[in-house]
């Protein structure tokens, strides 16, 4: 019976129009990770990335051959946005999206997921039916319908994005405005600069405008998906969105997730308005038309399908639970659970080698291995702590020395004070990974993460 329900047939509308601003958008990622220097300081400027573990294999890649694949996926894009080819583009996009997601840690992005994501759902989503040229070529697979599957699949992950990245935010720092109040600290010092009156600049500053924000936030991401999927909050709920959306933009600079994610709002709106709205001259859906599409015969295989995906998507951001210690401080359970924008850590962390047969130790220089940015991340990460020891062990057996490998490590989040973070006594190069258990060489975490007040101008 679920699977009955799944396909039933509606208009098409939404799907094309979500693969026009998709493809577009994936283009300009792509040949913008280029044109801004992305690619280079990621991807060519490294001797190594710090990939997804078990991604290492990729490594033969790094270097100016990144240059090349994302200049592929720009031009995947340009035929998905066009319907060109489009079953093989999407199929070589999500490859090669996956493919660079998995390559590197450093700029580890929710955003960059949901993306991956929604690119595999587009390969079997049929969106090349109409408006595309696919049909100009094959007119026999032009379609005003599809089944009301590929609209669900999309709202479901949205309320799913949405609602776990609302309940992140009940951790510590961000209700009481800690983390906001570092992140608005760049907005606080333009206005100082260009405004120039205090009042402005020290509410900016303020834990008030943090936690008014805070709040804001939370709301948003609790409600903005059935408020927009509800008639009659419909319309306001999508102009918070696209200010919410513009706002963070604007402040924050995080790429194209705020259009990505307005993108993805069409398909919380009726599909009779987005075809009178984008395609005025599209015939309307008629039940029982004869038109062109795939035959199903295992739907209740593909409806089991369906709720294993988005029972897998829901266990994603709650597995922190069954691992000890706070997500955090540990940061197990972190990724892949829409933990986004919630904490900001500095700490000050040392890497020591221990020459086994000279029983000599020394500091290591992380100049000689790391880029800025990857020292800059592997402080606070860790996963990439116990990646570079085991990239440490490795390069010097290849130099024909065993060594053993310890770290000194103090954290802090959200501006708070600095706790000792990881048993310098445990030889991390002699540790095994625990993909979904807990790491033995954390210090247990703090009881207080609050941050120390900024000072005043």
């Amino acid at each position: 019976m679920f699977g009955n329900f799944l396909f039933q047939k509606i208009d098409n509308s939404q799907i094309i129009v979500f693969r026009i601003f998709f493809g577009l958008l994936m283009a300009v990622e792509s040949w913008g990770s280029i044109a801004t220097g992305w690619v280079k300081e990621t991807f060519v400027d490294p001797n190594f990335s710090f990939t997804f573990i078990g991604f290492e294999w990729t490594q033969f890649l790094i270097g100016e051959t990144m240059y090349y694949i994302y200049a592929f996926l720009g031009f995947m894009g340009i035929l998905i946005m066009l319907g060109a080819f489009y079953r093989i583009a999407t199929i070589l996009f999500a490859l090669g999206w996956s493919l660079v997601y998995f390559m590197q840690k450093e700029h580890y992005n929710n955003h960059y997921y949901l993306v991956m994501l929604i690119a595999w759902f587009m390969v079997f989503i049929p969106a090349n039916r109409y408006k595309a040229v696919d049909v100009w070529i094959w007119p026999k697979i032009r379609s005003n319908t599809t089944y009301l599957w590929t609209r669900l699949i999309f709202i479901i992950q949205l309320f799913i994005v949405y609602t776990f990245a609302a309940i992140a935010k009940l951790y510590p720092g961000w209700m009481n405005g800690d983390f906001l109040m570092i992140l608005y600290e760049r907005l606080a010092n333009w206005a100082h600069i260009n405004i120039a009156w205090d009042p402005l600049t020290e509410f900016l500053r303020s834990r008030e405008f943090a936690k008014t924000f805070a709040w804001l936030g939370f709301g948003f991401d609790l409600l903005i998906v059935p408020l927009l999927l509800w008639r009659k909050t419909r319309l306001i709920a999508f102009f918070a969105a696209l200010f919410f959306h513009i706002f963070n933009s604007v402040t924050l600079h995080i790429g194209i997730f705020p259009y990505f994610a307005l993108a993805l709002a069409v398909f919380c709106f009726p599909t009779d308005f987005i075809r009178k709205l984008f395609f005025p001259r599209k015939a309307s859906f008629l039940p029982g038309s004869s038109e062109f599409q795939p035959r199903y015969q295992n739907k209740n295989f593909f409806a089991f399908v369906f709720v294993l995906y988005f029972a897998w998507q829901i266990y994603l951001p709650l597995r922190h639970w069954q691992i000890p210690g706070d997500v955090l401080w540990t940061e197990e359970g972190h990724r892949l659970s829409w933990r986004m924008m919630l904490r900001t850590k500095s700490a000050s962390t040392q890497f020591y080698m221990l020459d086994k047969s000279t029983q000599e130790k020394q500091r290591v220089d992380l100049t000689q291995y790391l880029t800025p940015l990857q020292r800059n991340r592997i402080a606070t990460r860790p996963d990439m702590i116990w990646q570079f020891a085991q990239y440490l062990k490795k390069i010097e057996a290849s130099q024909g020395r065993e060594i053993e490998v310890y770290v000194e490590s103090r954290l802090s989040i959200n501006g708070g004070p600095y706790h000792e973070y990881i048993n310098s006594e445990i030889d991390l190069a002699d540790t095994k990974w625990k993909y979904f258990g807990h790491q033995e060489w954390f210090l247990p975490e703090p009881e207080d993460y609050s941050r120390i007040e900024a000072k005043r101008f």
